[in-house]
């Protein structure tokens, strides 16, 4: 159900109920209504309110005296506070959440003042200019509480708030419908926008218009894809509407850092209809943004999701998969900037995915980890992924279980038996690193010192 009115009245109404001035209340009205071509806003009557209780087992898990001495602090100073945003959506899906979200109708200065009279500490007060205050309870939770608030003014990146009273106006600045809902720690859900009915369908929706959701934060573009391959069962069952959005403002994720970008795709790459959904954000465009060719390889990345994604592959083991060269990964790595252990293994991934593994693939394997420099776990870790991405899935299991030995002889034991620093040395210890992997690793330090003499009448001849 809609109505209309017109702007000037509704200017009226918003500064009474809201208690803003005309000048905010004027810009909440540009943000969170539609003009339609008549002059006149629209936007949902609160009838569009839908409750509901809760009283699930996940639900009832939430309830420690922690989090039971917050509640009650609220309570005694005449302030809601909810379950807000994903903790909610994870509940009524039977999740239990791994951290919890809270909005409240009390400022940050009211709650720091609540805090500070019952000895409660508080840190992070940097959040506190968006509303966000963090207390720790019992010197053993901590509880991030959030004003009420709407978005006055954004960048597409950043935006100015102002603190409100009001649930429904908080609910609509939320990207998602299924985002959108608060919890009363009664067990009431607030679902203004249809999240819960959206749960159950297995879609997802932007909280009214797509276009100026995204537009309030072009990030919202990688949270949908996220939240698509996380919620829906229907790989291509993406509204037109949102796909004509996104392609309409995807030029503003130029603005958005590449870190950020990075955390999206990574969640994105792990969630479900993975090849599906990156096809959709290259015929978007979206791939420019994240650093990635204007052509992936996507017979391959195909291949490689089919076959390994049951064994949780690494976004940097999938990504390569759509990438040509080493030059492609530095390419994605300038953009996203990625971890070092990450580019190493994207650059791994793809110097040796097509390497000949000869007739005892184990052993092609156990070389590539003791030939590594430095950590081996870390280099376990790549072959290991690297055995994924080429579905070697016959001997992961060994891999695993295998433990990387030490090469028993080092640089100072040479030069103790008179074997000359420098060349020379690296030239034995190569040598006799590989009469070690000849023996499967086998020989110990006192067999391999007994090539030494070999070792250095090869290096001669040289």
């Amino acid at each position: 159900m809609m109505f209309m009115h017109t702007v000037r009245s509704w200017l009226t109404v918003v500064s009474k109920c809201s208690g803003f001035n005309k000048a905010t209340a004027q810009k909440i009205i540009q943000k969170s209504f539609t003009n339609n071509p008549h002059g006149y806003v629209c936007f949902q009557q609160r009838a569009f309110l839908k409750t509901m209780k809760i009283d699930t087992p996940e639900f009832r898990a939430l309830f420690t005296p922690e989090l039971e001495k917050l509640v009650q602090l609220f309570k005694k100073n005449s302030f809601d506070i909810r379950i807000a945003g994903g903790a909610v959506r994870d509940l009524l899906m039977g999740i239990q959440p791994s951290d919890l979200d809270f909005a409240t109708t009390a400022t940050p200065q009211q709650m720091q003042a609540m805090f500070d009279s019952e000895g409660i500490r508080t840190f992070n007060n940097k959040g506190e200019k968006h509303g966000t205050v963090t207390c720790r309870i019992n010197d053993k939770v901590n509880f991030e509480v959030t004003t009420l608030r709407i978005d006055v003014e954004t960048d597409g990146r950043h935006a100015q708030v102002q603190f409100t009273t009001d649930w429904q106006l908080d609910s609509e600045r939320r990207d998602l419908t299924i985002n959108s809902m608060f919890l009363d720690l009664d067990g009431t859900l607030y679902d203004y926008f249809g999240g819960q009915e959206d749960l159950l369908d297995k879609k997802v929706r932007f909280v009214g218009s797509a276009a100026t959701r995204i537009q309030e934060d072009y990030l919202r573009i990688m949270r949908y894809f996220r939240f698509y391959g996380r919620i829906a069962t229907d790989p291509n069952a993406h509204q037109e509407e949102t796909l004509r959005a996104i392609r309409q403002n995807v030029s503003g994720l130029e603005g958005i850092s590449g870190e950020r970008i990075w955390v999206e795709l990574k969640k994105i790459l792990k969630g479900k209809h993975v090849p599906e959904i990156m096809r959709v954000m290259f015929e978007l465009g979206i791939n420019r943004y994240m650093g990635l060719p204007g052509n992936g390889n996507f017979q391959e990345f195909d291949r490689v999701w089919k076959e390994c994604a049951d064994l949780f592959p690494l976004p940097m083991t999938l990504l390569p998969a759509l990438l040509s060269s080493d030059e492609q990964v530095l390419m994605l790595h300038k953009r996203v900037k990625m971890s070092k252990d990450e580019l190493n293994l994207g650059l791994f991934i793809t110097q040796h995915r097509q390497d000949d593994l000869g007739d005892e693939p184990v052993n092609y394997f156990q070389d590539l980890i003791c030939d590594a420099a430095g950590n081996l776990d870390k280099a376990r870790e790549k072959v290991n992924e690297l055995v994924k991405y080429r579905n070697q899935r016959n001997i992961l299991e060994e891999l695993v279980a295998w433990t990387p030995p030490k090469f028993p002889v080092n640089g100072m034991r040479l030069a103790d038996m008179g074997v000359p620093k420098g060349r020379q040395l690296a030239e034995v210890l190569s040598f006799l690193r590989g009469k070690w992997k000849e023996s499967r690793y086998s020989l110990g330090e006192n067999e391999l010192l007994l090539f030494v003499e070999e070792a250095r009448k090869k290096c001669a001849v040289k």
